[in-house]
């Protein structure tokens, strides 16, 4: 706990400022700083416990007793040149600035000049350090303007401590900022702290709420608002006083405050929106930063070990006051810049920071006077236990150790000898033949070690105090044996300790009970793994099932698996295989036979119950349950029974009601029992009852039953209600399923006798592991019942069974090792996925899909699993029963079709008529097709006829769409196709030509490329077909051409007028009104040294367009410029540092003289110039207002007063000043004006508008001479053309308005002198008068005295009235003289504050007047008008074609360019055009790409559709030859069981006789080679089926071809509906489509053939199939009595048939499409061109280049495509990369494996010399 005087510190957010500092932190009356302010200051002065469990060092004593921290300060004071900023204003020159202020404010911008920094202007970065500058101005900070981005950085000269940051803006606080630190000298930077008026959307990410840590990074709102405008603050402390610091001591807190350099980065300006609305720059003028206030508090970073600090090395040695120095001067045996390692040989301790009252001091090292030198080694330190860690270097006196406290090899510790002393180390006296490295010996005592000083180290087997005798347990000392002695040769792990490992005499050893062999390395049997454990060896303990035997391998302890298991103990099964569940027999009682209780010839009474397990509990196997009437039974044919024994029966079922039901079951064979375990005897077919409770849903039978492979067995069941003994026929159970559960009690691994199997058998019965596998449905099976159950699927199978998951119905080939489930696709069920789900259909390689059996027309949601058929109510059709029969309409109320007797169907939905006949059409066939007349209708007696246009439809002169005939007239009108017109549509409409009359002539659109107007009757010749009146600008006998002044591709509606720029054409190529260009290109003819399409801009290092005589050299200097290129308008060329000038020939700015002998720079006073550049030639300063001389440094004429501050003299001198000043300006104007004329004309004073209208110029024609025209270069034309517009319209009225001023200004001129002459006349009259009148009154006075007198009396009088009204207004209150004299004194205190300003502004009113007036009288619009507008100015508007200035058009607009006009405008305008035409352009160019895009997507989905379909060809093709194949394998099987059951020891006589004498009945082949032969006929009948595949993949690659064809002929139809051009297109397009229609047909025809081969071929290969029936059905004909196997046969037989059958369909299908492609191509292609005919008629313009740029976007995405590809094979090979890095990675596996093996033979190694180390004596 602190003193309670520091406790009540507190840390002020203003800080005071001291001399030479501002910004330093300090207490209210607080004298030397506390010692502990570094760290604890910010955390204590808040008033906050903030940390714990640290003691404050006691600054009393300084750093003897403590940490000790120098003081803080600010780290800027002194470091001027450190500091530094990305943006200052006024670097490069004086920069304007403005102030947000109040609207009375007069004074809102000023000028900031930062280059140098004593000018009261300058902002420089070095200006937040001091208040004030060093005249006494209060200065700051100031950035560019609308520069937001900047940054404040610091760089220290070293480590510091860092406490907190305070800003003070002098104008608004940014919108954002962030304050950054670096402790590595600004290699990596970590942020702060995050400052942002909204830090969600400025920070995103960075959280703005504390969390409790102290070096959480912040995003704070508190000080970046908008408000104040100015003197905001921002304050950051490194350390938050309201976070508690629990050790401020700790390397965390330390990082923190560490620092190297500060960077503080302005990332957003806060605004008022408007430069949001106005872009320019001026806008900008008022938003920077400025700060006028910087405080970076903290301290010299010591570690608390020092407790002052000096400066730097290489820092200044004349320090500033308050300065905070870099360099510690440190305390407790410490050096370094920031004491950061300990003084040499103080290194016994590890250097660490000082912490409160512990100093951390760096300690001596204790050598023993061996040693000078040490060093630091933490890994001494940390063995040491933190007690010392100094390591002496070159020990001398044969000592070595860390101390110098160990003596050398053959030298130890004498006992009698200090340590210190030189004979500290004495030699070795021990034996070298019987001990160690030559006879070293221990050189120090240790006991714990076991190390005597100077005691002998012995061999490894022998012993004594010289090394001279042998170890216990060893033999045979020998000088040259490397161990002295032979040892015992016993393995430890078999060997007994706690004895003498092998016999002196023998050496045999002794080995452990489960270890055999002389040196006891070998395990007994049945036991693996020898170890050192009690035993020896471990036991086998190989799985009862999974493995053959319990003998184990005795290396791994591998057993002997059965097949497909794995792991140790054969507890494992492979992938791809699985154990069975008991309940893996289950029969479905679905498809069980069925028979009824009457005649045996009477269909059963039994009906299959499908079941959709979709949302609802599955209680059932299989699809669902077997419904059985009472009295009815059902037939399992049991005849895969994996092993030979007792099973019992488990029947499922459901009742329908609550009755008891009771089955009638047996069990019977017709062959013979072949297995002893079934005693060799058939079953009794004795028939037994079980009752079936209505309350249960499975029984288990009361007795088992002996069952056994390869017989086939029958058990039947008559099912019937209990207690009864009437049949009722509407009572019905549902049997679910029969199973086979095997009976564990007669297996030897329950009943074996032994220990094991006792407890196997309880373990099976306490868990009830049967009872799991008497219900359907899943049933959690007990953990013991897994591994028992894994043992008996073991046994039963005689290993694993393989999944066999169906490739088409499950997503992967393994399965659960339990059970075998494969994981099923959707919709598919069954455990190997081989069939579909209740309700869905089409099982294939997408699984299976839904039925959608319609619910108004199907009588229930099942179809057929195969065809997806479903069972269709009364009057429904369809494979989902959801439409009409044919001849009906109007599902579910179907009705039949009304087409009056011309059509059998009609749409299910509408009922529209389908197929009229008749040449009728229409939704009831009711009207007569297109090209006939007549009335179909039912009943009305006519019938269709067809058009005479003139000729009837099938004719070649038949020209007509339709006809109809006229009620009145009985006449038949026709309706033209067209190009055709007249009555009978035999004349050529307008814009055909051609003789319909004559036999096989017609009507061809005539050859214009879509240039006339289609419409006009006088566009062409309708005999000849020459086009007479052409449009868009072209010419020609085919309208082919461009006009003349024209260029382009007439082709494509593309002539356009020649853009050729009158000053850069040779004017023998132009007309009156335009240029001659080429053809083709629009190239103009150019004059010298000018080039562009147009002739409008100069060639490289060319310039002067505006010439008219081509373009002159820009002649820059070839040793002053940087290039010889130079601005195209002002010639103006770019100069290297020293020069300037247009051609760089003359001095650099702010110089003047010749640069060819000496640059001068310009001599002006700063104080009164007003631009740093002087005059280049003379030299002379360019003054201020009021200032004057050569050098600008005295006050001008009119102004008084000591320079700079000169005030300008009385009114009365400006008066009569202004009025000489004028005339004399006016003079030297005129004289210079006159001069400026006879040098360079009148344009010469609008040189500047000139270049600036010019450069908008050279911006429209590089914006028209781009190519790759787009919407955003339009938008920038057309603002370039308002923007030239807009100056030109504001020239035109400036010098409007500049005439008139002159025109004003001349007329007072005029005025003013007249005037003056007046005021001089009347000045001499005047004299004249008062001359006379003063002869008058001396004439008065000497003749008339009393006159005189009256006179002077009423004077008098009237004189005295007046002073009396005087008086009265005088001495009255308020009086009009007291108010008259305040008016005055406020009027001259106006006057006198605003007459500076008055001055100033007036001054720079009448020079900037002047200028205007000089600058008006030289303006000449002749040449901008002829630019701009393409006519000379002094064209009158009445007669100028192209307008001008000042003209109006007769809607009062302003004219100006035209269609002939070659101007500025015109070029816009035509830009213009041209822009938006490309622009339409492009987006039908990108709709076309788009729809290609979509065909492409169409072709690629067809593609994979066939190769799916054809995947499913061959799949269905391997099926049928595994099928084959397993009939023989069974067949083969049969004939080995019989051979098996003859050779029998257990087989009694009579079995025996029975199965011989049927055997002999058999009719089979006599020899061996016949049978073999057979065999291997079959074979190769059943291999030919393959050939199926290669089949149907020819036919499908002639299908993918004839698809591809027909895509071709679609893209053909596309480009013939796309063609908007002439007819000859069309033609052309027509003809490629009927080559690509031959091409088709001839695909059809090779396709057809291919189909007739397959078809033979399938025919060959059913006659194949039909002789190896034939041979099959003859063989097995033979073995009548193994019917069993002959029905299975049949089975697969009937299925090679159905795979044929399904071939055939196949190859009809893709007959039938290839049908549909012929009729595509044949049929609707005609009707598409018929349509592209009348769109070519009825449209007159098109987009041409919009083809191309089609074609081109085509090229690219095939580009793509290519590209695709390529990636795809990459892809593939990346696939080939990976599969061999797998197979790398198994490879190092396996090296992996052998290494480990190595690894265990090391590890038994060491652990042997472990062991012969225990045992040693």
């Amino acid at each position: 706990m602190l003193p309670a005087g520091r406790r009540r510190c507190r840390l002020s957010t203003r800080p005071a400022r001291s001399e030479g500092s501002r910004g330093a932190l300090t207490s209210a009356g607080q004298g030397p700083q506390l010692p502990m302010e570094l760290l604890v200051l910010t955390l204590l002065l808040a008033g906050v416990p903030a940390v714990r469990g640290w003691q404050e060092p006691d600054s009393s004593h300084g750093c003897a007793r403590g940490s000790c921290y120098p003081a803080t300060g600010n780290l800027l004071v002194g470091r001027a040149p450190r500091l530094s900023a990305t943006s200052t204003c006024g670097l490069d020159g004086p920069q304007e600035y403005c102030i947000v202020s109040h609207l009375q404010d007069s004074e809102k911008c000023f000028t900031c000049d930062s280059r140098d920094p004593s000018l009261p202007e300058s902002h420089r970065i070095e200006n937040v350090i001091y208040l004030s500058g060093p005249h006494g101005q209060r200065t700051w900070w100031q950035s560019e303007n609308g520069v937001e981005h900047v940054s404040i950085r610091l760089d220290l000269e070293g480590e510091f401590h860092f406490t907190h940051l305070i800003m003070k803006f002098k104008t608004f606080r940014p919108a954002a900022m962030l304050v950054e630190r670096s402790a590595d000298f600004g290699r990596s930077w970590k942020v702060y702290r995050y400052f942002a008026y909204n830090c969600s959307k400025l920070f995103p990410g960075v959280p703005s709420q504390p969390s409790g840590l102290v070096d959480e990074v912040l995003c704070d709102q508190r000080y970046s608002e908008i408000e104040p405008s100015s003197h905001g603050e921002v304050i950051f402390k490194v350390l938050d006083p309201s976070i508690p610091v629990a050790d401020p001591y700790s390397p965390d807190i330390q990082d923190l405050l560490r620092v190297t350099n500060l960077r503080v980065n302005l990332t957003k300006l806060h605004t008022l929106g408007d430069n949001l609305l106005d872009t320019r720059r001026e806008v900008l003028h008022k938003y920077y930063y400025a700060v006028d206030e910087l405080v970076l508090r903290g301290s010299c970073f010591c570690h608390g070990h020092a407790a002052h600090c000096a400066p730097a090395p290489g820092a200044p040695t004349s320090s500033v006051p308050g300065m905070v120095h870099g360099r510690c001067v440190c305390e407790h045996h410490t050096q370094g810049l920031n004491c950061e390692r300990c003084e040499d040989f103080y290194h016994d301790l590890p250097w660490r920071p000082a912490e409160g009252s512990s100093t951390n001091a760096c300690r001596r090292c204790d050598c023993n006077e061996h040693s000078r030198r040490c060093h630091f080694d933490m890994a001494v330190f940390l063995a040491t236990g933190n007690a010392s860690g100094a390591v002496c270097d070159g020990c001398q006196h044969n000592t070595m150790g860390r101390r110098c406290h160990l003596c050398k090899p053959f030298y130890y510790r004498h006992p009698r000898s200090d340590i210190r002393a030189p004979t500290a180390c004495a030699p070795c006296d021990c034996d070298p033949a019987g001990s160690l490295d030559g006879g070293a010996c221990d050189g120090h005592t240790d006991v714990a070690l076991g190390m005597i000083a100077g005691q002998c180290r012995c061999k490894e087997n022998v012993a004594g105090a010289r090394c001279d005798r042998c170890r216990h347990g060893a033999f045979g000392l020998s000088h040259d044996d490397p161990q002295g002695c032979q040892p015992c040769r016993c393995d430890p792990r078999g060997t007994v300790t706690g004895s003498s490992p092998c016999d002196p005499v023998s050496g045999d050893c002794y080995c452990k009970r489960f270890v055999a062999g002389r040196s006891c390395s070998q395990c007994v049997p049945e036991f693996w793994g020898l170890s050192y454990d009690v035993g020896g060896c471990r036991p086998c303990a190989c799985d009862f099932g999974g493995a053959y035997n319990n003998r184990c391998s005795m290396e791994d302890g591998a057993c002997p698996c059965r097949p497909h298991l794995m792991g140790r103990q054969c507890d494992q099964v492979q992938p791809g295989f699985f154990c069975a569940p008991l309940d893996y027999y289950t029969y479905e009682a679905e498809q069980a036979t069925g028979h009824s209780h009457g005649h045996p010839q009477l269909p059963p009474d039994v009906e299959e119950v499908v079941r959709d397990g979709a949302g609802r509990m599955v209680t059932w196997t299989g699809s669902g349950f077997a419904r059985v009437r009472d009295g009815a039974g059902l037939t399992f044919r049991v005849d895969n029974v994996p092993y030979p024994m007792d099973y019992e029966l488990l029947l499922r079922y459901e009742p329908e009601s609550a009755e008891d039901w009771e089955a009638v079951v047996g069990v019977s064979s017709r062959a013979l029992p072949t297995s002893p375990r079934c005693g060799n005897l058939l079953p009794s077919e004795q028939m037994y009852r079980e009752s079936l409770p209505h309350g249960q849903r499975y029984v288990l039978l009361s007795r088992p039953f002996c069952f056994e492979p390869s017989t086939p067995y029958e058990v039947t069941m008559r099912l019937q209600r209990a207690g009864v003994t009437q049949r009722h026929p509407s009572a019905f159970i549902l049997i679910d399923s029969l199973v086979l559960l095997p009976r564990y009690s007669s297996l030897e691994m329950f009943i074996a006798g032994d220990p094991s199997s006792v407890e196997r058998r309880e373990t099976f019965e306490r868990y009830r592991c049967t009872q799991p596998f008497h219900t359907a449905g899943p049933s959690p099976v007990a953990e013991p019942c897994s591994s028992l159950l894994h043992s008996l699927s073991a046994i039963l199978h005689d290993g694993a069974l393989p999944c066999l998951c169906d490739p088409q119905g499950s997503l992967s080939a393994e399965c659960q090792p339990q059970g075998g489930q494969c994981r099923c696709k959707p919709n598919v069920v069954g455990r190997r996925c081989h069939r579909c789900s209740p309700g869905t259909f089409g099982f294939g390689p997408g699984g299976c899909r839904a039925c959608q059996c319609s619910s108004e027309g199907s009588v229930s949601t099942v179809c057929d699993s195969a065809t997806g058929q479903c069972s269709c109510r009364q009057g429904a059709h369809g494979p989902r029963c959801d439409r009409c029969q044919p001849g009906y309409w109007g599902f579910p109320a179907c009705r039949p079709c009304q087409c009056n007797g011309h059509a059998e169907d009609c749409d299910p939905r509408t009922g529209s008529c389908l197929r009229c006949r008749d040449h009728t059409d229409g939704e009831r066939c009711q009207r007569c097709a297109d090209g006939h007349f007549g009335n179909p209708a039912l009943g009305s007696g006519q019938h269709c006829r067809p058009c005479p246009c003139p000729e009837g439809p099938g004719s070649p002169r038949h020209f007509a769409a339709s006809c109809y005939q006229d009620s009145r007239s009985r006449q038949v009108v026709c309706h033209c196709s067209p190009g055709y017109t007249g009555p009978r549509c035999d004349e050529c409409a307008p814009g055909y030509y051609g003789d319909p009359l004559q036999p096989g002539g017609r009507c061809l659109p005539c050859q214009c490329h879509d240039n006339i107007d289609m419409t006009d009757p006088e566009a062409c010749d309708r005999r000849t077909g020459r086009c007479l009146r052409c449009l868009y600008n072209t010419a020609g006998p085919h309208c082919a051409e461009c006009q003349p002044g024209y260029y382009g591709d007439a082709t494509r509606h593309s002539c356009r007028r020649c853009s050729c720029n009158t000053l850069g054409t040779d004017a023998s190529t132009c007309g009156p009104q335009q240029c001659q260009c080429d053809g083709r290109s629009g190239q103009c003819h150019c004059l010298p040294h000018v080039e562009g399409q147009s002739c409008d801009r100069c060639s490289p290092n060319f310039w002067n367009l505006g010439s008219g005589q081509g373009c002159q050299p820009c002649a820059c200097h070839p040793q002053h410029a940087l290039t010889p290129a130079c601005n195209q308008f002002t010639g103006q060329c770019s100069c290297r540092p020293g020069f300037g000038g247009r051609t760089c020939a003359d001095c650099q700015e702010d110089h003047w003289g010749d640069p060819r002998q000496q640059c001068r720079v310009c001599d002006c006073d700063p104080r009164g110039v007003a631009s740093a550049q002087c005059h280049r030639g003379s030299g002379h300063c360019d003054c201020r207002p009021g200032i004057s001389g050569v050098r600008c440094d005295q006050c001008a004429r009119g102004f008084a007063g000591a320079f700079p501050a000169c005030q300008p003299c009385h009114p009365c001198f400006g008066d009569w000043d202004r009025v000489v000043q004028d005339l004399a300006a006016r003079t030297r104007a005129l004289a210079q004006r006159a001069s400026l004329l006879q040098h360079t004309g009148a344009a010469g004073a609008f040189e500047g508008t000139f270049r600036r209208l010019e450069e908008s110029l050279a911006t429209v024609r590089d914006v028209v001479a781009t190519r790759n025209a787009t919407a955003a270069t339009a938008a920038h034309l057309t603002h370039a053309t308002e923007g030239l517009r807009r100056q030109i319209e504001e020239a035109t009225e400036r010098l409007t308005r500049l005439e008139g001023k002159l025109t004003a200004t001349q007329d007072a001129n005029f005025n003013a002198s007249h005037m003056l002459s007046a005021v001089d006349r009347s000045a001499r009259a005047l004299n004249h008068s008062l001359q006379d009148l003063e002869q008058r009154l001396h004439t008065l006075k000497t003749s008339n005295f009393l006159g005189a007198y009256d006179s002077i009396r009423q004077s008098h009088g009237e004189s005295w009235e007046a002073e009396r009204r005087a008086d009265a207004a005088t001495r009255a209150v308020p009086s009009p003289v007291s108010a008259s004299a305040a008016t005055r004194r406020r009027t001259e205190q106006l006057l006198a504050n605003r007459r500076d300003d008055f001055n100033r502004q007036n001054a720079a009113s009448r020079r900037a007047l002047m200028d205007l007036a000089e600058r008006a009288r030289a303006l000449s619009l002749h040449p901008l008008n002829e630019k701009v507008c393409g006519v000379a100015g002094d064209v009158p508007c009445a007669e100028s074609p192209c307008g001008g200035a000042g003209c109006r058009d007769e809607d009062g607009g302003r004219r100006c360019g035209g269609l002939s006009c070659g101007g500025a405008v015109s070029t816009a305008d035509s830009a213009l055009d041209r822009a938006r035409h490309a622009q339409e352009e492009l987006r039908r160019a990108a709709g076309d790409v788009a729809q290609l895009s979509h065909k492409v997507a169409e072709a690629k989905g067809k593609a994979d559709e066939a190769r799916l379909r054809a995947q499913a060809a061959l799949d269905r093709a391997n099926q049928t030859r595994a099928r084959v194949e397993s009939s023989n394998k069974e067949l083969r099987e049969l004939i080995s069981h019989i051979k098996a059951f003859l050779s029998q020891e257990g087989a009694d006589p009579e079995s025996i006789e029975v199965v011989a004498s049927r055997v002999l009945e058999l009719s089979l082949p006599a020899t061996p080679a016949q049978i073999h032969r057979l065999a291997e006929e079959i074979k190769a009948r059943v291999r030919s089926l393959a050939s199926v595949d290669a089949i149907l993949e020819q036919t499908a690659g002639d299908v993918r071809q004839t698809g591809q064809l027909l895509q071709d002929a679609q893209r053909a139809r596309s480009r013939a509906e796309g063609v908007r051009g002439t007819a000859e297109a069309v033609r052309q397009a027509l003809e490629e489509a009927r080559r690509a229609q031959g091409m088709a047909e001839q695909a059809l025809q090779r396709a057809a053939g291919d189909i007739q081969h397959s078809e033979r071929a399938l025919g060959m290969m059913q006659a194949q199939t039909v002789s190896a029936e034939q041979q099959l059905a003859g063989a097995m004909g033979r073995i009548g009595l193994l019917d069993g196997q002959t029905d299975a046969l049949k089975v697969k037989r009937a299925n090679n048939s159905l795979a044929a059958t399904r071939a055939q369909e196949a190859a009809g299908a893709a007959r039938d499409r290839a049908s549909e492609a012929k009729q595509v191509l044949e049929g609707p292609l005609r009707d598409r061109y018929r349509t592209a005919q009348e769109l070519v008629q009825h449209r007159a313009q098109g987009a041409q280049q919009a083809g191309s740029r089609a074609q081109q976007l085509r090229d690219e995405a095939a580009g793509l495509l290519r590209d695709t590809q390529g990636k795809l094979q990459r892809l593939r090979a990346l696939e080939e990369a990976y599969e061999r890095n797998e197979r790398v990675l198994d490879a190092k596996a396996a090296q992996l494996g052998g290494l480990e093996a190595r690894m265990r033979e090391v590890l038994a190694t060491i652990n042997q010399q472990v062991q012969i180390y225990n045992t040693c004596q």
